[in-house]
């Protein structure tokens, strides 16, 4: 049967498993793109890559907080403001270990919450003005614990390795495609035609494939952390029926929020963008893991 604590290990085990394959498909990218084009260079086509990926994310790293606070229309809020709010992310944090984080929201009348930050010391938790006031206090706690777990787990710091890793896919990609429609390749002497033109074609579909995997593989990270986001909820709260609850409300609002969009749904407790979910292809291609299957996860602890 699962407990929280299974489930806190299976999800950590699967995040590691799946950020392995993707650094080892990023390397076997570069390997491909460095000998296609220059004999023996995919060590320094991926060392390239992960620079120019890592400045652009370097950069998002330290004011995605800030960029995602001023997209949605955000503005703190200090104890005078919601001594209730206030007090029930602190409390909360007491029993984290974990400094506060300062408190943001958003006036929309859809129930939704997020954290974001790159460490415990600047992280913010931000609510809706919906979630706050549609919310019982510990279906409220599930969801504050919720995005704690977030900021514990080092979720945005982790997700921030995904997006270089992402980018440098990308940016290989691209440079794959023009070497290809500008004549580069290394030179082949006439014995090593066949096997250019298989090489060409297996490059071709890697070019084709890569980023969709890539951003496949991204979600799946997100959709993890997650679960491992409830789960651990569960454990700071003990409990699960809480979130579940939430969970349940705030799936049930059919409301969209204004203040998202497909650059911040991610980073929500829920999809705030009310996509469809449930068949195969959709779940590959959503941020989050269905609502359903998380509920009954956490009434299974």
């Amino acid at each position: 049967m699962a407990t929280v604590y299974t489930n806190i290990e299976s999800n950590k085990r699967s995040t590691i498993v799946i950020v392995a394959v993707f650094i080892s498909f990023v390397s076997v990218i570069a390997w491909f793109i460095g000998n296609y084009f220059f004999e023996g260079s995919g060590i320094s086509f991926l060392s390239l890559a992960l620079i120019f990926s890592g400045i652009s994310s370097f950069v998002s790293y330290y004011y995605s907080d800030s960029i995602v606070l001023g997209i949605s229309g955000a503005h703190e809020i200090k104890e005078v403001d919601n001594m209730y709010l206030y007090r029930l992310v602190e409390n909360l944090c007491i029993g984290a270990g974990l400094p506060k984080p300062r408190i943001y929201m958003i006036d929309d009348t859809a129930m939704n919450a997020f954290a974001t930050g790159r460490d415990p010391q600047h992280a913010v938790i931000c609510f809706t003005t919906g979630i706050v006031d549609g919310l019982e206090k510990l279906e409220l706690e599930g969801v504050i614990a919720h995005e704690l777990s977030h900021i514990g787990n080092y979720d945005i710091r982790l997700m921030s390795i995904v997006s270089v890793l992402v980018g440098t896919v990308t940016l290989l990609a691209d440079w794959f495609t023009r070497g290809v429609f500008y004549g580069g390749g290394r030179r082949r002497n006439n014995n090593d035609n066949s096997g250019s033109g298989i090489i060409l074609i297996l490059g071709i579909i890697l070019v084709i494939l890569s980023p969709i995997v890539a951003m496949l593989i991204q979600l799946a990270v997100s959709r993890k952390r997650e679960y491992l986001a409830d789960s651990s909820a569960a454990l700071l709260t003990r409990y699960p029926k809480g979130l579940a609850d939430a969970l349940a409300k705030i799936s049930s609002d059919k409301e969209i929020l204004e203040a998202a969009n497909g650059a911040t749904a991610h980073l929500y407790i829920t999809n705030p963008l009310k996509s469809g979910q449930g068949n195969f292809l959709s779940g590959l291609f959503n941020t989050h893991p269905d609502v359903n299957d998380r509920i009954k996860r956490l009434m299974e602890m």
